[in-house]
C-alpha cells in the first residue's frame, strides 16, 4: 500500500492523479479503467477540498492506494479530518428527470458509485474514511 498526503488544495489534484497512475503502473489495468479511476479521484478529491474544511489548505487529505494484482483489484482510501460527512447518505439524483428540473448536486457522487465495484464510508478517530474498490479488468 502506498499513501500520499497533500494539503486540501484543488491545485494538488494533479499530484494525486499522478500518484494513483504511478500506483497502477504495470498492473495491467485497461485504459478505460484508468480513465474511470481518474474521474473518481477527481470527483472525490475536489469534493473533499470544497466541503471538508472552512478555508483552502486548512487541512490535509490522505489517499492510499493498494493494488492486489492476483485479484485484479485496486483499493483507494480517502481520509480527511473535516466534519463528519457520509457521501453515501446523499440520495442519488433522478437521472430520468430533465436537467433543468433536477436539484443541483449529487451527480458526481452518483457517477462515482456507478463506476466502482465497492464503496464504503466510516468515521474513524475523528476522520472521514471513504474506501473505494474497483476491478482492474
Amino acid at each position: 500500500m502506498k499513501t500520499i498526503t497533500v494539503p486540501s488544495d484543488k491545485g494538488r489534484l494533479y499530484d494525486v492523479q499522478e500518484f494513483v497512475k504511478d500506483c497502477l503502473s504495470g498492473c495491467g489495468a485497461s485504459e478505460k479503467t484508468i480513465q474511470q479511476l481518474e474521474l473518481i479521484v477527481e470527483e472525490i478529491f475536489v469534493n473533499i477540498v470544497s466541503y471538508a474544511y472552512n478555508h483552502p489548505s486548512e487541512g490535509d487529505i490522505s489517499i492510499s492506494c493498494s493494488v492486489e494484482e492476483h485479484l485484479m483489484r485496486v483499493t483507494l482510501t480517502f481520509t480527511d479530518a473535516g466534519p463528519e460527512f457520509d457521501p453515501l447518505s446523499i440520495e442519488d439524483p433522478d437521472v430520468k428527470m430533465k436537467m433543468e428540473d433536477r436539484s443541483v448536486g449529487g451527480l458526481g457522487l452518483f457517477l462515482v458509485k456507478k463506476n466502482v465495484d465497492g464503496i464504503t464510508y466510516r468515521r474513524d478517530n475523528g476522520r472521514n474514511v471513504l474506501l473505494i474498490e474497483k476491478r482492474l479488468s
